[in-house]
C-alpha cells in the first residue's frame, strides 16, 4: 500500500533536474593511478567546521573513509550498518529502515514517536537532521563519515549532548569521474550505485549520484487462515543527488545540492512468544523465516523525502564568510502488526497473544528549514576564530493510527499533533597557539528554543470522548568547551576538554490515542571531561588514538516506552553518570597487511532514588524492587540501548596478480548485552553479539579505469539475537539482520 504517490509533475522535475547533467563530458581525464602507498593514511576531518588533520582535533573523533563504507553498505543495509564499527557508537531501530536511533557513549534515545528528540545529532552536507524520520537518508557515494564523542556545544549546539554523526558526500570537481556498481545477493537483492562528476565549463561542475536497492520478500507467514509464503522482509529503495558547484573566481563558491529519496518496505517484523520465560534466550523452535501473524498484509511503511541546500563561501583574504542555508521535507505512513501474533486468547496458537494491537502513524506534513552564516578566519597565525549565528525552523503534523485486526484492519483510532519548533542561537569559538607546542581553544553558544504543540483525540480505540489539547515549552542556554593541545613530540599529540551541551526541552502526545495527557520534558544538560592522545609511529606504519572520559547529565530526559497500553511518557531523571574509555588503532604489518582494531568501555547509571516506571504489560520477569504502586524502581539501573563493551577489528591482505591485486578482507563487530528498557528483566536483556563479515575480490587497471569484483559476505556466522522488544503484550521481540552472501561488480572512471 503506497499511501503517499508521487505526482507527474514531481516526477517530471526529478526526471528533468537529474537527465540535464547526464551528459557531463568524459574529455578530461586524470592520470594513471600513482604507485601505491604504504602507510598511514592522512585522514583529514571537518569536525571544527575547518579542514584539519584528525591528529590536531581536540575531540574524541573516528573517521570512515570510503573503503569501509562500501564494505559496511555491501548487503544493502541502511545506516545501522555503522552501529559497533567504531568506538562507543551503537544504532538500533523499532520502527524498520526509517528512524535510526544513535547512542554515543551510552547516550540516546529509546522512544519510538516521530516527535522524539535524540541527544546524538545528525549532520549530512552540513545540514542538521532533526527529525528522526529524516535520519535514515542513505549514505552513497559518501566521501567521509566522522562521529564526534561526547558533547558539541559550540559550533553545533542543540540536541548535540551526545555527539555527531557527520556524513559528507563527494563533491563535484573539474575532474571527470564516473563510478558504477551493481551486486546480487541473497533474498533476491540487487543494489545499484552510479555517480558521474566532471566540469560543466570552465567555472562550474556537477555531479550526480544515483542508488537504488530492491530485496524480495523471504519471511513466510504461517498464521492460520493467513498462510502465504514470502510475505514480509522486503524493501524497494531510490535515492539520488545533484550537485551544482559555481567557482567564478578563487575567491567566491556556491555549492546547491538536491537529494530525494523514495522507499517502500515492511515496517519492523515483531514475533511475539520468542523468548524463553524466565530467560532471554530465543525460544528453541525459533525460525527467522517465518511469522504468525493475522495482519501482515497491511505491515508496510512508505517514506518520501526530499531535500536542497545552498552553501555559500567567500574568501575576503584575512576571513571567510560562509552562509549555509538548507531546507528538507518528508512524508510517511507506516502500519505495524505490533502484538507480533495472530487471534487473541486460547486459540492464538503457538504464539500466544492477550489481545491484538494494529497501529501506525502517518506524518503527511513537514518542512524544516535552517541558516547558518559564520565568519571564520584564515590561518591568521598564533590567533584564529569563528563566529556565527544559526536559525532552525520545523513544522509538522503526525497522525497516530488504530486498526481493528478483527475487523480486517478497518480504522478505529485517530489521533492528531502538530508541533512548531523554532531555535536560533549565536557562537564564537577562539584557537590561541601558545607555542609551537602548546594550542588552547575556546567556545560558547547561546540558544534559545520553543515548541508549541497542539494535539487532538478525534476517534478512540476504546470509544473515549474527543478532545483537544495544548502545550508548549521552552529554554535558552549557554553551552561550550574548552581545550588543550600539546605536542608531546613528533608522533603524539595529547589533549584535555571539558565540555558542556544541552538538549532542548520536549514534547510527547503519543499517549492521545489512548485518552492520556501530553507529557513534557525539560532541557537536559551534560557536561563532560576528557583526555586524550592521538599518535602515529612506526615510519608512520601504525596509529593509536585513545582516550578517557567522565560525564554527567542533569535532568535527563527519559522516555518511559511500553508497559501496559504501550504508551510513551516523558520524564526528568535528576541525574546519570558515564565514564569510559576508547582506543582506535590501525597496524600496517607488512606493505601487504593491514589490521584496524578499536575498543570502547562505556558505563552510564541513573541516579534518582524516586523515579518510578511501569513494567512489563505481560509475561517478563522485573527484577527492580517495586514502589507501593507497583511501578519499578530504576536508580542505579544502566541506560537503555547502552552496552558497556563495544569493539571492532578488521584486516585486510593484497597480493598483486597479473594487471591488478587479489585482496581478502574480514571484519568483526561486538557489544555486550544491553537493557531494551528503563527497567531491567530478565527478558528484556540483549545478550552480547558478535558478527563478522568477509569480502574476496580482484582489482584491476587500465588507462583511466580500474574495475573490481568481488564475493561478500555480512553475518557469516549467522548469529541471531534479540537486538529489541515490544514490553506491553506477550514476550514480543525482533532479531538482527541475517546471514547475507553476494557478488558485486564496480567500475571507476577517470
Amino acid at each position: 500500500m503506497n499511501v503517499f504517490k508521487k505526482t507527474s509533475l514531481a516526477l517530471s522535475v526529478n526526471a528533468a533536474i537529474f537527465a540535464s547533467i547526464a551528459g557531463i563530458s568524459g574529455s578530461v581525464m586524470a592520470e594513471e593511478n600513482a604507485d601505491k602507498v604504504v602507510g598511514i593514511e592522512v585522514i583529514e576531518v571537518t569536525a571544527r567546521k575547518r579542514t584539519e588533520n584528525v591528529k590536531d582535533v581536540p575531540i574524541s573523533v573516528s573517521a570512515l573513509t570510503p573503503k569501509k563504507l562500501e564494505v559496511l553498505g555491501s548487503s544493502g543495509m541502511d545506516v545501522r550498518a555503522l552501529s559497533a564499527k567504531v568506538p562507543s557508537l551503537l544504532i538500533e531501530s523499532s520502527f524498520g529502515r526509517t528512524f535510526p536511533r544513535f547512542y554515543v557513549r551510552g547516550l540516546g534515545n529509546t522512544d519510538f514517536d516521530l516527535l522524539a528528540s535524540q541527544p546524538v545529532s545528525l549532520i549530512y552536507d552540513d545540514v542538521v537532521l532533526e527529525n528522526a524520520l529524516t535520519k535514515g537518508m542513505p549514505m552513497f557515494d559518501i566521501e567521509r563519515v566522522e562521529v564526534l564523542r561526547g558533547p558539541q556545544g559550540t559550533l553545533f549546539g542543540r540536541n548535540t549532548p551526545a555527539g555527531i554523526v557527520k556524513v559528507q558526500s563527494k563533491k563535484p570537481t573539474q575532474d571527470f569521474d564516473a563510478t558504477i556498481s551493481g551486486s546480487y545477493g541473497s533474498f533476491g537483492s540487487t543494489d545499484f550505485r552510479v555517480a558521474v562528476g566532471g566540469g560543466l565549463s570552465d567555472t562550474v561542475s556537477a555531479r550526480v549520484a544515483l542508488l537504488q536497492q530492491d530485496r524480495d520478500d523471504w519471511i513466510d507467514n504461517k498464521a492460520p487462515g493467513f498462510e502465504q509464503k514470502d510475505q514480509l522482509g522486503g524493501y524497494s529503495e531510490t535515492a539520488g543527488r545533484l550537485q551544482l558547484l559555481w567557482e567564478p573566481n578563487d575567491d567566491f563558491s556556491a555549492l546547491f545540492n538536491y537529494h530525494f529519496r523514495d522507499a517502500e518496505a515492511d515496517a519492523r517484523v515483531f514475533r511475539a512468544n520468542i523468548i524463553k520465560p524466565g530467560t532471554n534466550d530465543l525460544v528453541d523452535n525459533f525460525d527467522r523465516a517465518t511469522v504468525y501473524h493475522d495482519a501482515a498484509s497491511r505491515n508496510n511503511q512508505t517514506v518520501d523525502m526530499k531535500g536542497a541546500s545552498l552553501k555559500i563561501e567567500y574568501d575576503f583574504g584575512d576571513y571567510t564568510l560562509t552562509s549555509i542555508t538548507g531546507h528538507e521535507s518528508a512524508e510517511m505512513f507506516s502500519v505495524g502488526d505490533i502484538d507480533g501474533g495472530y487471534g487473541a486468547g486460547a486459540d492464538s496458537g503457538p504464539v500466544f497473544i492477550p489481545f491484538p494491537s494494529e497501529t501506525g502513524a502517518k506524518m503527511p506534513d513537514h518542512a524544516q528549514s535552517t541558516q547558518e552564516i559564520r565568519i571564520a578566519s584564515n590561518d591568521l597565525g598564533a590567533f584564529d576564530y569563528q563566529f556565527g549565528f544559526f536559525l532552525f525552523d520545523e513544522d509538522l503534523t503526525i497522525n497516530n493510527l488504530s486498526f481493528d485486526t478483527f475487523a480486517n484492519g478497518a480504522p478505529n483510532g485517530l489521533a492528531i499533533q502538530k508541533m512548531e519548533t523554532s531555535a536560533w542561537a549565536i557562537f564564537a569559538s577562539l584557537d590561541y597557539e601558545i607555542s609551537d607546542k602548546l594550542s588552547i581553544n575556546g567556545g560558547l553558544r547561546y540558544s534559545d528554543d520553543e515548541r508549541k504543540w497542539d494535539g487532538e483525540l478525534v476517534q478512540s480505540p476504546f470509544g473515549a470522548p474527543s478532545f483537544k489539547e495544548s502545550n508548549d515549552v521552552e529554554d535558552s542556554q549557554v553551552s561550550g568547551d574548552f581545550s588543550v593541545s600539546y605536542v608531546l613530540n613528533d608522533e603524539t599529540n595529547i589533549y584535555a576538554r571539558i565540555a558542556r551541551g544541552y538538549r532542548s526541552p520536549s514534547i510527547q502526545g503519543r499517549s492521545l490515542l489512548f485518552s492520556e495527557s501530553s507529557t513534557t520534558a525539560d532541557s537536559e544538560t551534560v557536561d563532560s571531561i576528557e583526555t586524550g592522545f592521538k599518535s602515529v609511529f612506526a615510519e608512520n606504519t601504525a596509529r593509536v588514538d585513545g582516550s578517557i572520559y567522565y560525564f554527567k547529565v542533569s535532568d535527563q530526559q527519559l522516555t518511559a516506552v511500553g508497559g501496559t497500553g504501550n504508551v510513551a511518557s516523558l520524564i526528568n531523571a535528576d541525574k546519570s553518570v558515564g565514564y569510559g574509555f576508547e582506543l582506535d588503532s590501525e597496524y600496517f604489518v607488512t606493505a601487504d597487511f593491514v589490521v584496524a582494531a578499536s575498543v570502547s568501555y562505556n558505563h552510564t547509571e541513573l541516579k534518582d532514588s524516586t523515579i518510578a516506571v511501569p513494567g512489563c504489560g505481560g509475561g517478563c520477569t522485573v527484577t527492580d524492587p517495586l514502589n507501593s504502586d507497583g511501578l519499578a524502581l530504576i536508580d542505579g539501573n544502566s541506560l537503555p540501548q547502552s552496552p558497556e563493551w563495544i569493539s571492532n577489528i578488521s584486516a585486510r591482505w593484497t597480493k598483486e596478480v597479473g594487471d591488478g591485486e587479489l585482496y581478502v578482507y574480514t571484519d568483526w563487530s561486538y557489544r555486550s548485552e544491553v537493557n531494551f528498557f528503563l527497567y531491567e528483566s530478565v527478558e528484556f536483556k540483549g545478550d552480547a553479539l558478535l558478527e563478522g563479515g568477509v569480502r574476496v575480490g580482484y582489482e584491476w587497471y587500465t588507462d583511466g579505469a580500474e574495475y573490481e569484483v568481488a564475493l561478500f559476505g555480512r553475518n557469516i556466522t549467522d548469529e541471531e539475537q534479540l537486538t529489541g522488544a515490544i514490553d506491553f503484550n506477550n514476550l514480543t521481540g525482533f532479531v538482527n539482520e541475517p546471514r547475507f552472501w553476494g557478488v558485486e561488480f564496480k567500475a571507476n572512471f577517470y
